[in-house]
């Protein structure tokens, strides 16, 4: 009998292990005019993706305007709430579970971690706008009942000046949605985040600069790693919540990890092999970790056939080799 009992905890070990190790693989799914289908979802699956980003949009005219203009016939079907429930529920179908993660266009691309008013009418107008926005979403996360909802990204002039407004606001969001929260804090905003406590997931954009080489090897990526991942695992552990990359991705061209966030149109010349360097080594550093929940890459778009490829030097990795390594390691964890 005792041997029995040995063997029964040593099975319950290996099955609490098993859940721990087991990773949010995920791809953020970009919004497109039409709607989604099999063969797009199909795309995703084969590159053994278990979770996707859903992301609805807002509009704010300029970066002082307090109102947010979202849900309307001028979006494109995937920026809307009826597009949004329609990617959600063709992803179900197929087993992949879902984080809804509306977020803010600024006119001209302007950051969104500077948007700030500069009166407190307009905070209070910025604040019910942004109420309706995320309880609209918070609803629809609810409805389809989604795995997790993100509540901002990148918001931080927002979090930073009104504080109160957003631990009040997590309240009427869990009111709404039963399911878990993060929020999606830039790079250099994430340790000035005041509400961790009240969320699940030390949500982070992770487009940490990591080497100014034009070809970094995996090696020196790792190393550049090291005190960036430092001061995750501390926080996590003060906060006692796994961290989760709510974006984390590469462009495919030469300095790539010199200034991991730029979206620019620069022409920096295309360098495939300095993206497949740069995947392995967040996935070789962080995937391992039980501090660590796993992430959503930036960005994959629903036309697969028609996406990225050899000459592009965005951020998507498809039909680049760097494809190839998100699949070997998603299919791993």
């Amino acid at each position: 009998m005792r041997t029995l009992g040995l063997l029964l905890i040593c099975l319950l070990q290996l099955s609490c292990t098993g859940q721990t190790l087991e990773k949010i693989n995920g791809v953020s799914f970009v919004a497109s005019r039409e709607k989604a289908v099999q063969a797009h979802v199909d795309a995703l699956t084969k590159i053994h993706a278990n979770h996707a980003a859903i992301m609805p949009f807002g509009f704010i005219r300029t970066i002082e305007s307090p109102e947010i203009i979202f849900d309307t016939d001028r979006q494109w079907f995937g920026e809307t709430r009826k597009g949004a429930k329609q990617y959600i529920q063709l992803l179900q179908k197929n087993g992949v579970k879902v984080m809804v993660k509306p977020q803010i266009w600024i006119w001209r691309g302007e950051f969104t971690g500077t948007l700030k008013m500069n009166s407190e009418e307009d905070w209070k107008t910025l604040e019910n706008s942004y109420d309706r926005f995320i309880l609209n979403y918070a609803a629809l996360a609810e409805e389809t009942k989604a795995d997790l909802l993100c509540i901002g990204t990148e918001l931080e002039q927002f979090v930073k000046n009104r504080p109160d407004y957003w631990k009040g606001l997590i309240k009427r969001i869990r009111d709404v949605y039963k399911g878990k929260l993060t929020y999606a804090a830039n790079w250099d905003e994430y340790p000035r985040t005041p509400f961790w406590e009240a969320l699940d997931y030390i949500g982070i954009d992770a487009y940490f600069p990591l080497s100014e080489a034009k070809t970094p090897t995996v090696a020196e990526l790792r190393s550049g790693w090291k005190p960036w991942k430092e001061k995750m695992a501390r926080l996590s552990k003060e906060k006692g919540k796994p961290v989760l990359f709510t974006e984390f991705g590469y462009r495919s061209m030469d300095y790539t990890a010199k200034k991991p966030w730029l979206v620019d149109r620069n022409e920096e010349n295309v360098n495939l092999v300095a993206q497949v360097n740069a995947q392995k080594a967040i996935f070789s550093e962080f995937w391992d970790e039980e501090w660590f929940a796993g992430g959503y890459v930036w960005k994959w778009f629903i036309q697969h056939d028609r996406s990225g490829g050899v000459e592009d030097n965005r951020f998507t990795p498809q039909n680049k080799p760097a494809q190839e390594v998100i699949k070997e390691f998603y299919k791993t964890f």
